[in-house]
Order: C-alpha cells, then sequence, then structure tokens
C-alpha cells in the first residue's frame, strides 16, 4: 500500500492524461460530423494522431535525455493544452489534422514518461501487481473520457477549453511529487523492423491490433452516428468496447500462460472475426439496435484488445534480454503504422458503403492474421514461454528497466533465431 501511496502522483497523472487524450477523438468526431466533415476527413484525424505518436517514438528518447522527464513532460502538457484550445479558431480537416498530429506527439511523450518512472520504482516481485493496478487506472480514464463527452457539446469553445484544462492539470501532481526520476541510458539504439525480423507473425499480429485499436477509438463514434445513436449512447458504446477488454484482461493472461501462444491468438481473431461479422452484417441488414450494438462492443473489447500483449510476450519468448529495449520500440512503431492506416480507410468505407463496412474491414484484418498464423505454424514450432504480462503500447523505455529480469528467465538468453 505504501508503494502505491507514493506512486499516487503518477497515477493521478495518468488519469488525467487519458481524459484529456480519450476525450479529444471522439469530440473530433462529433464535432467534425457536425461541421460538414465526411467520415473519409474523420478517419484521417484519427490517422494524424497515430502519425505524431510515431513520430514521438523517434524524439523523445533524445529530448529526455537532453532535458530530463520534468522539463519534457510540461513540454508535452503545453503541446497538448495548446492542440485544444486551437481547434476552434479554423474550422478545417488539414489543420485539426496538423492539430492531431501534435497531441498524438505530445501523449507519446507523456506516457514514455510516466511509464519510465513508474518501472524504475519497481522489482521483479511487485511489477506485475503494481502494473495491473496502473492499468486499471489507465482503463478507468478512458470510461472517465467518454463520461466527459456524454456531458460536452461537441461544436463549442467550451468543450476544447475543458480540455485543454485537463491537460494542464495532468502536469500538476508530476511537477510537484518528490519521487527522484530514473535515469536513462546513455545511449539507446532504435531497429524499426526488429519485431518483424525476430517474429514475424508477433510483428503483425501489432500491425493488426493498431488497425483494430484506432479503427475503433477513432472511427467508432462515426460508425455510432451513422447508426443512430445518440451522444449518450455514443458514450455508452465506446466505454463498453473498453470494460469488454479490462474484463477479458486476466482470463487471457492465464490462458496464454498455459498453452500455444498461437493457438491463443488464433482463438482471440476468430472470435474478432465472429464479432465483426455479425454486427456489420447487422448494419448492412438495418437489424442494428442500440442494446444490440453495447452488447457488441462489449465482445469487440473483449476479443481484441488482449492481441497486442499476446503478440508482444510472444516476441519476447524469442529476445535476449539485452535486445528487449530495441523490441519494445519496434512494437509500438508497427502499432502505430497499423494505427495511421486504418482509419482512413474504415472513414473512406463508411462514407461510401455503409457504416457496417468498418467491422468487415476489421473482419478481413484478422482474416488475414489468422491464416498467416496456422501457416507459421506448420513452419516453426513453439518454444518454452516467458510469462504473460500486460504490456503497454507507449513507452519505449519499459523494457531497458526491465533487463535485470534476465535472471529469471534463462530460454531467453539463446534463443534460436529462426522465425516465427
Amino acid at each position: 500500500m505504501s508503494l502505491i501511496i507514493s506512486l499516487s502522483a503518477l497515477l493521478l497523472s495518468v488519469i488525467f492524461i487519458q481524459v484529456g487524450s480519450g476525450s479529444l477523438g471522439p469530440l473530433d468526431a462529433l464535432a467534425g460530423q457536425s461541421n460538414g466533415f465526411t467520415a473519409g476527413q474523420i478517419g484521417l484525424l484519427g490517422s494524424s494522431h497515430f502519425l505524431g505518436l510515431l513520430i514521438g517514438c523517434f524524439i523523445y528518447p533524445h529530448l529526455i535525455r537532453r532535458s530530463g522527464h520534468v522539463r519534457i513532460f510540461a513540454m508535452t502538457a503545453s503541446i497538448s493544452a495548446i492542440s485544444a484550445l486551437l481547434h476552434p479558431l479554423f474550422i478545417d480537416v488539414f489543420f485539426w489534422c496538423m492539430l492531431r498530429v501534435m497531441t498524438g506527439f505530445s501523449i507519446a511523450g507523456a506516457y514514455t514518461i510516466i511509464e519510465s518512472w513508474l518501472q524504475a520504482k519497481l522489482t521483479n516481485d511487485n511489477r506485475g501487481r503494481v502494473f495491473g493496478i496502473y492499468r486499471v487506472v489507465d482503463m478507468s480514464g478512458v470510461v472517465l473520457a467518454q463520461g466527459v463527452i456524454a456531458m460536452l457539446d461537441p461544436a463549442t469553445y467550451a468543450a476544447y477549453n475543458i480540455i485543454a484544462v485537463v491537460a494542464c492539470l495532468s502536469l500538476m501532481p508530476l511537477a510537484l511529487t518528490r519521487s527522484v526520476p530514473p535515469e536513462l541510458p546513455a545511449t539507446l539504439r532504435f531497429k524499426p523492423f526488429f519485431a518483424l525480423r525476430l517474429s514475424p507473425l508477433a510483428g503483425l499480429g501489432v500491425i493488426s491490433a493498431g488497425m483494430t485499436n484506432a479503427s475503433f477509438r477513432m472511427v467508432g463514434p462515426v460508425y455510432a452516428i451513422e447508426t443512430g445513436l445518440e451522444a449518450t449512447d455514443i458514450a455508452i458504446f465506446l466505454v463498453l468496447g473498453v470494460v469488454g477488454g479490462a474484463f477479458i484482461q486476466v482470463p487471457a493472461g492465464y490462458i496464454t500462460d498455459r498453452f500455444n501462444r498461437r493457438f491463443v491468438l488464433i482463438g482471440f481473431s476468430m472470435a474478432a472475426i465472429i464479432v465483426c461479422l455479425i454486427t456489420g452484417s447487422l448494419s448492412f441488414l438495418g437489424l442494428q439496435t442500440v442494446m444490440v450494438g453495447f452488447l457488441m462492443a462489449f465482445l469487440f473489447g473483449a476479443a481484441t484488445m488482449p492481441i497486442y500483449s499476446i503478440c508482444a510476450t510472444h516476441a519476447n519468448d524469442f529476445a535476449k534480454i539485452d535486445e528487449l529495449v530495441e523490441l519494445s520500440a519496434s512494437l509500438i512503431l508497427l502499432f502505430s503504422i497499423g494505427a495511421i492506416l486504418s482509419p482512413v480507410l474504415c472513414g473512406y468505407l463508411i462514407e461510401n458503403f455503409n457504416a457496417g463496412a468498418m467491422f468487415l474491414f476489421i473482419a478481413s484484418v484478422h482474416i488475414v492474421l489468422v491464416t498467416y498464423s496456422v501457416w507459421r505454424m506448420g513452419i516453426r514450432p513453439a518454444l518454452n514461454m516467458s510469462s504473460y504480462r500486460y504490456i503497454p503500447r507507449t513507452s519505449v523505455f519499459i523494457n531497458f528497466i526491465l533487463r535485470e529480469r534476465g535472471n529469471a528467465h534463462p530460454e531467453n538468453t539463446d534463443p534460436e533465431k529462426a522465425n516465427s
């Protein structure tokens, strides 16, 4: 308990970050819709956010080494607030895209700082437990963000002003904490496609997870509007997707530690295919109701949200201890690539076909992933597995701090480097 209290400033900052960043995507979708943006243009806004996240992967290691954690976190909070405040000044899709790149860039830095700082305070004995609490806090912020959306009028200055205030509030706990920032390595190698070389299946799975999650987060509000949901219902729809993912995290970890990870990945992807095909078909047939939509959102989150951690853990099975930093950064890069591509594609599909086309597109992504998984299983047998854990998608420094875990995982010290 004393450890959690000592980390309370970091966890409080996480809540403010999630409320601010989690509100902006749906708010832009709703405001864009009311201002005459097309579904394709709204998808472009979502892609711009993840482009900023991708750029941050390359830049923040150098910035933090040069200026320190607290100063760079202050910079990220400022960028988030400025981006939110500038939205109402010019109602233009390309101007908003530029602002969303800024927001994504700031979020990449904020989470890199929070997660690396958090990991520096943990040991092998308490890391899993504390990161479970961190995940609950993180998801609670997402839920609160959707509640904020339900209360705001998206076409007003006030909505963006509130998000700017929340962005500024995220700075206060970290600025006032007495906790000492962690030390960082003098140099940090970055191998962008290392994960694909180490495990092509894990790399493709992470790209698929990026495409899936970004589609739901950034274009999901457009889908909800097109199927007739009101603002409050849209917030509930998005929240249930998060709740479904949170609900399945512990069972997913239990299953993944006890069975071949590739079988588990295929199982979750098959579940995603079924849910998406049902949801898309109901939308095309005009049979989608509010309650059915809520149920499908919950099942969608349960089927898709664990896939990133499953793939990342599978990739860790093949990595040496001194390769974990490069692997972590490479996975984030691949996730961002998928997240950049999918919102634009889903927006185009909704605009030119039907709202259900978004879920049919996601189903096709997982069909490819399942097919490739089965093919890879025929090429390489399973290795001895390390323990499953929730693996964040945002920090490029986390696995540097986890290197001391090497003695606990001797199977990772000299794995055969054949592709898997």
